[in-house]
């Protein structure tokens, strides 16, 4: 189809929303490492995680097998709302750039929540609710996940107690209140309320806290409090399966217009967003149908794909939830006080751990202040104030794009914007000031987070 036939948004009909969800694992012939209990080493069983997470969840967190797996129609007729999500051909920062380069980005911030996170959330929250439960916790670092469940868990009628990062809960205050209009009791993380808090407090006084501190407390509220459960916004498989309505979206979109990506970039914390859309294309590259270059990006404040260990660790700082094997900067690991949020967490879901190591996927790490240059640029050529953790995404496809211009390549770029960055102000202020600095951790401050490492059979 010609050039010019592309619109600047590709739309799709609500009838084209995905009906089942694509479980990627299914096509790996290398699987992700089972969970393990941390007591025996032993891989966990679906009863042993049923009294941390939903029933139906456990399932889908365990099936390695299921290709497809369908969405239930009360969860489609909620993603009705705000999807089918966009995909944007972005002509202006093409021209900006003078790119021969065709860049194209999946818009998931749609919705309230401003993320893609809703896309889980939802999920989570209708398996919680069909269980009989009263209510469920969770963990959120930008906000972005706790505004999204808060909103999910309102329209269910559920009770939700949110653990938020400190430094997240000092900086977005706004996005703190949104959680609360919609009904979610929200506590800044370390806190006092939990005894893991009150450990972690007293061994670190004065701490920023992290995305490892605040799964910790949500995970100790859930086990102790009757007719709860936890729930969690990435790294957990049942969460990348959520996720891949966005890549589905985003291959049909492709499809109708016959276009090939050559780079799929998007931005990695724990890995919700760039599995989601990811999801069909490694899928056709592991079954050998295509080939794509496929590209993690993730903070040089916190870079455990790039600088961290592959190895069995625990999830959360406290040390309570079971071992994953990924990469890792070890549990005890705290970044820096950046402004990536949802990218503060020290370990990666363990289906990409296993597909970066098996060279499926690459990775790179990006600076703080470099990151807000691009985001900048990105929003007065496209109109949209993107979320700090997408604009990790944006910087590498703006370098990928301008290799092209030096080569004269004209590939194709997709990248995931997961969301906008209305309540990220407090860090756009800091870099419009020139007060943002770039903090990289020393090969010395990842050796003591790695030490923490626990002691698995078979683990160097």
């Amino acid at each position: 189809m010609a050039e010019n036939k592309i619109p600047y948004k590709i739309y799709l009909d609500e009838s084209e929303i995905p009906s089942k969800w694509y479980n990627l694992r299914a096509d790996m012939k290398n699987k992700p490492a089972p969970l393990l209990n941390p007591a025996t080493c032993q891989p966990m069983t679906a009863e042993e995680l049923s009294g941390v997470f939903c029933e139906e969840l456990v399932k889908q967190e365990l099936d390695d097998t299921t290709p497809y797996i369908d969405i239930p129609q009360e969860i489609r007729d909620f993603y009705k709302m705000y999807r089918p999500a966009p995909l944007v051909r972005a002509y202006c920062l093409e021209e900006a750039l003078g790119t021969p380069a065709k860049i194209y980005y999946k818009f998931e911030g749609n919705n309230t929540s401003g993320s893609h996170k809703l896309n889980s959330a939802i999920a989570q929250a209708y398996y919680a609710k069909k269980q009989g439960l009263k209510g469920v916790t969770t963990e959120t670092g930008a906000g972005q996940w706790g505004t999204a469940l808060s909103m999910a868990c309102a329209y269910l009628g559920l009770d939700l107690k949110v653990f938020m990062v400190k430094v997240s809960y000092e900086q977005k205050p706004f996005r703190r209140e949104v959680m609360r209009t919609y009904g979610a009791q929200v506590t800044p993380s370390p806190s006092m309320t939990t005894e893991v808090g009150r450990k972690i407090l007293a061994e670190h006084p004065g701490t920023t806290g992290s995305l490892g501190c605040a799964i910790s407390e949500a995970v100790e509220v859930a086990v102790t409090n009757p007719g709860y459960r936890y729930v969690l916004g990435s790294v957990l498989n049942q969460v990348l399966l959520h996720q891949s309505v966005i890549g589905l979206e985003t291959k049909t979109a492709l499809d109708k217009y016959g276009i090939k990506p050559d780079i799929i970039i998007g931005c990695a914390g724990g890995g919700s967003n760039l599995g989601g859309l990811i999801a069909p294309f490694m899928g056709e590259k592991l079954r050998g149908e295509k080939d794509y270059r496929i590209i993690a990006v993730e903070p040089a404040s916190c870079p455990s794909f790039t600088r961290g260990k592959y190895a069995y660790d625990f999830c959360d700082t406290g040390m309570i939830c079971p071992l994953a094997k990924m990469y890792t900067l070890g549990s005890g690991f705290i970044p820096s006080a950046n402004h990536a949020g949802g990218l503060r967490f020290h370990g990666m879901s363990t289906t990409l751990s296993q597909l970066y190591h098996d060279g499926y996927m690459e990775a790179v790490s990006v600076e703080q202040t470099s990151v807000f240059e691009a985001a900048t640029q990105f929003a007065r050529i496209e109109g949209i104030l993107p979320a700090p953790e997408s604009s990790h995404a944006i910087r590498v496809a703006i370098d990928e794009a301008l290799k092209c211009k030096e080569t004269g390549e004209e590939k194709t770029i997709v990248f995931g914007l997961t969301g906008t960055g209305y309540f990220d102000l407090v860090a756009y202020q800091k870099y419009n000031d020139g007060e943002m600095s770039d903090y990289i951790p020393t090969d010395e401050d990842l050796a003591k987070g790695l030490s923490s490492l626990p002691k698995v059979p078979g683990q160097e």
